[in-house]
């Protein structure tokens, strides 16, 4: 029963968000940024539209 138990249930709160702030960082860290991709311009004279 939780009431007779409180420090179990605090334990189990600090678990959680103990391994919510790891879980966290390790997201966080593990990021490999790519280098942003440039993208070919088009000049108006290439574009064709077909409607």
């Amino acid at each position: 029963m939780p009431q007779m138990m409180p420090l179990n249930w605090l334990m189990l709160y600090s678990f959680f968000i103990i391994m919510l702030m790891i879980f966290s960082f390790v997201n966080y860290y593990s990021f490999i940024p790519y280098p942003p991709i440039t993208k070919k311009s088009l000049s108006p004279n290439t574009l064709n539209w077909k409607w």
